[in-house]
């Protein structure tokens, strides 16, 4: 993959560049993307026909049939798809199957759009006389949004600009509707098209579209939406109650908070707007320290798929949308992109490898849209069917499956960066990378092992360059050798850095310890008060009931605080996962009693049973 969601321009203050080549050839992330490419991406048209999506494209296009669908934004989860297989076709641009597939739906989105360019088929077909009329339910601007993300992938991947002819006749015209002297000062009721258009700026470099993101993203916050205001959530829900610039905290829709973000962080790099930058460090800040449960999941309250107040994280009730990590990964990275600070990194991977990966089945066909860490044994399902915590083939609202189709499609866009001096390391999978004037072949086992590989195939030949990789917050202890024995050194909290004149063939490997931890809850959290979780790695691990001791009761399990923890590798366990095992005892008094904890990303692949992250502690 030699491009991605982000290609910042050459005028964007931002610290680091994302990878010019990045493609992952083995290891953990290509076995997920394999599942992704074979199962996941495949059957995406089917699900999308089966409810109706693509039959309201057929509708807007020939005027006959009716709406289906309950949302109206039906469409959005067409143009996540084609944006996902746009990312596999960067992967694999001789998959004629699914270059007609993409090919297909882009004649019928240009078939269905209107002749000055608008394109929601929930307005086309059912009411006609009510399009700009509910912006803060409608969702009009949130689809043209992924649309124009589509179509940029697309034309990233492929050179072709069928579909970036679609997206930009629809910008067009929200361009000539929206603005503070024009038909419409308003804003979305979900933010989506602030940071699309930011890319299609980059994409196209036409300032307008720049300009038109910096509207919306300024507008919000000033009550542009109050007539549609639901009165038992209010203005926060969509972050409508204070400026972005003013904003104290993360509020309201988890999801809708995320995307407006990356669309700051966006700005921010491309304008070198000062406050814009202060603002999203203060919001992301405020969002780690208080409003993030240990998978990096995000959003505590079903009500409103809602931030909960600060420390305010019950494991039961944790919502943890598989959309707000995909839009947690998406804003941190641009905030690891633009700061050059290793902390967002750190987020980027306890969100990839647990909130995000759960979300999304062994199999490929199988989704969770809320995750939880704990499951009770006697747990009856959520009030939303769809929405409980038992996978599911598709969801009724379904966001979330071509949503993580996306991100795993374009995931070696996240992993490496560069600048002048040289090349970052952000996450680890072997592949091979090219940034900052040199390529580099990345060979681990990571997660499983803690060994990081590097050599480097191509580098600057009469200068020094830097080689930089990120030691993630969760390690104390790491060991690392270089060629010559030339030594590496922490110069920048988080970041390892040898900087010297490379020769093709020199390796720097990086061993971090994977000692499995308890980790212990912020005091505040209420809900998991003398409670530990265990983790090794990057990975945080769950109890889950297909594991324990048979007749012991699930809820009577206890870690006693001084528990021993152990690790082995069971290549015959969910695909080959390394399990954490203790001496754990029972409330009910059976003595010792025998623990083991799986990754939380391969919870709810068996049987429907209970799980548990937080263990109360004797």
């Amino acid at each position: 993959m030699s491009t991605g969601p982000i290609r910042l321009t050459d005028r964007a203050s931002s610290a680091l560049r994302p990878a010019t080549g990045a493609r992952i050839t083995g290891g953990f992330w290509a076995e997920r993307r394999r599942i992704n490419a074979e199962v996941s991406i495949p059957q995406g048209p089917a699900r999308l026909e089966s409810a109706g999506n693509l039959a309201n494209l057929r509708a807007a296009a020939d005027g006959k049939g009716v709406f289906t669908g309950d949302f109206p934004f039906q469409d959005s989860d067409v143009h996540k798809w084609l944006e996902a297989a746009s990312w596999q076709l960067a992967d694999t641009p001789d998959d004629h199957e699914l270059t007609a597939r993409v090919a297909g739906l882009t004649r019928l989105l240009a078939d269905a759009q209107e002749a000055d360019g608008y394109l929601q088929t929930y307005y086309q077909v059912a009411h006609p006389e009510k399009r700009w009329q509910d912006l803060g339910w409608g969702h009009e601007l949130y689809c043209a949004g992924h649309l124009i993300q589509a179509a940029v992938a697309h034309h990233r991947a492929t050179g072709r600009r069928e579909l970036l002819d679609v997206a930009e006749r629809f910008a067009v015209l929200v361009d000539s509707v929206f603005g503070m002297d024009k038909e419409i000062d308003g804003v979305c009721g979900h933010p989506e098209i602030e940071t699309a258009l930011v890319e299609l700026y980059r994409e196209t470099g036409e300032r307008r579209w720049l300009d038109l993101a910096g509207y919306f993203v300024d507008r919000r916050g000033h009550g542009l939406l109050d007539g549609g205001v639901n009165p038992h959530l209010g203005r926060t829900y969509w972050q409508d109650h204070t400026p972005v610039r003013e904003a104290a905290s993360v509020t309201g829709h988890a999801v809708r908070q995320l995307y407006l973000l990356a669309a700051v962080a966006d700005l921010a790099a491309e304008t070198g707007d000062a406050g814009l930058r202060a603002a999203a460090e203060r919001l992301w800040d405020a969002m780690v320290a208080a409003k993030t449960y240990l998978t990096g999941g995000l959003g505590a309250r079903h009500e409103g798929e809602a931030f909960g107040e600060p420390y305010e994280l019950p494991p039961d009730r944790a919502y943890a949308e598989t959309c707000a990590a995909i839009a947690s990964i998406q804003w941190s990275w641009r905030m690891a992109l633009l700061t050059g600070e290793a902390k967002y990194s750190d987020l980027v991977e306890r969100t990839l490898y647990n909130g995000f990966l759960a979300g999304v089945g062994l199999d490929g066909d199988s989704w969770l849209y809320v995750n939880p860490l704990q499951v009770r044994e006697a747990y009856e399902g959520a009030f939303e069917p769809d929405k409980a915590a038992r996978r599911t083939p598709w969801f009724r609202c379904a966001c979330c499956p071509p949503n993580v189709m996306r991100l795993l499609a374009s995931l070696p866009h996240y992993l490496v960066s560069g600048d002048a001096e040289g090349l970052q390391l952000h996450q680890y999978a072997t592949g091979q990378y090219e940034a900052g004037g040199g390529r580099v072949r990345v060979e681990t086992e990571y997660p499983w092992q803690g060994r990081i590989s590097v050599t480097v195939e191509e580098a600057p030949a009469d200068a020094d360059w830097t080689l930089s990789l990120r030691i993630p917050s969760w390690c104390t202890d790491f060991t690392a050798s270089a060629p010559d024995g030339a030594a590496p050194t922490e110069t920048h909290p988080g970041w390892l850095r040898l900087r010297r004149r490379w020769s093709p063939g020199d390796t720097l490997t990086l061993d971090l310890e994977l000692t499995p931890r308890l980790t212990r809850p912020d005091p505040y959290v209420d809900a998991v008060r003398g409670c530990a979780a265990i983790e090794r790695g990057p990975l945080v691990h769950c109890l889950e009931a297909a594991d324990q001791r048979p007749g012991v009761p699930f809820e009577d399990l206890v870690l006693p605080a001084g528990a021993r923890l152990a690790a082995h590798h069971d290549p015959g366990l969910l695909g080959g996962v390394t399990v954490v095992t203790a001496d754990g005892r029972s409330r009910g008094g059976e003595g010792v009693v025998p623990l083991t904890a799986v990754p939380y990303h391969v919870w709810a692949n068996r049987r429907p049973g209970a799980m548990r992250v937080w263990i109360p502690q004797e």
